[in-house]
């Protein structure tokens, strides 16, 4: 009961932090030829996703330690260098994509960044999971990053991915991994409500821009290599007070 409440509460603090900032952004994408939008429409929309989903992971997991008796050696040392892996790919990914949103970013520099962001995921042995990795990774980033071109279409299947991700590791026990699934939702809703339904001749429409997609691209391959090299329940994540 514990452990959905603080889900919730992740979820729902990213939600907010979604609904206040998105809209705020001042960087345009200006209509042309190529465009069916008529006015200027902010390109920066996925700008808050890579904080606002470490915000509201972080708060968690703090609050779950200093007001539980949690014991901290049930987070195991393969959890961890899971994470610091991809939160440094994914700072690197995330400042890729703000600068090609800012002045434009080559193909080659970005296939670049994205293979080595995709080391150090791998949960097989090195030989396999490497060059395997760095496949999905590639494959799946780009993926989004290539279909957010039609309002709602690369955020709404990115919705269900992690709607789908954040069930299955809850019922795997897999809380750390729910969690992250479950706040990359939380920003990520808001953003489709504004780009969707968003009214650019009042200023209220958003675009994901590169720096949302290829952060969202990227959480979506960990966590899909992760539940896809892992069948049981953890048991370092079966903690009760967790």
């Amino acid at each position: 009961m514990q452990t959905s409440l603080f889900l919730l509460f992740g979820f729902l603090f990213a939600v907010s932090l979604g609904m206040v900032i998105s809209h705020k952004k001042r960087l345009y994408d200006v209509p042309d030829a190529r465009k069916v939008h008529t006015m200027p429409v902010p390109r920066l929309g996925g700008l808050s996703f890579f904080p606002v989903i470490l915000m509201s992971m972080f708060l968690v997991i703090g609050f779950r330690l200093y007001f539980w008796d949690m014991d901290t050696s049930s987070l195991s040392f393969n959890m961890l260098y899971e994470y610091l892996f991809l939160f440094v790919g994914m700072t690197l990914l995330y400042l890729v994509g703000v600068c090609d949103d800012l002045v434009g970013v080559g193909y080659r520099y970005k296939f670049a960044v994205q293979i080595a962001a995709a080391f150090g995921i791998y949960s097989v042995p090195a030989w396999i999971g490497m060059p395997f990795t760095v496949f999905i990774v590639v494959y799946i980033t780009n993926a989004i990053n290539l279909i957010d071109g039609i309002d709602g279409l690369a955020s709404g299947l990115c919705c269900i991915a992690l709607s789908v991700l954040s069930v299955i590791f809850f019922l795997r026990g897999q809380y750390v991994y729910a969690l992250l699934a479950i706040c990359t939702l939380g920003i990520l809703m808001p953003f489709w409500c504004y780009n969707v339904f968003g009214n650019a001749n009042r200023g209220h429409k958003l675009f994901m821009g590169d720096a949302g997609s290829l952060t969202l691209g990227y959480v979506i391959s960990f966590l899909i290599i992760h539940m896809s090299v892992t069948n049981e329940v953890s048991p370092t994540l079966s903690n009760p007070y967790m």
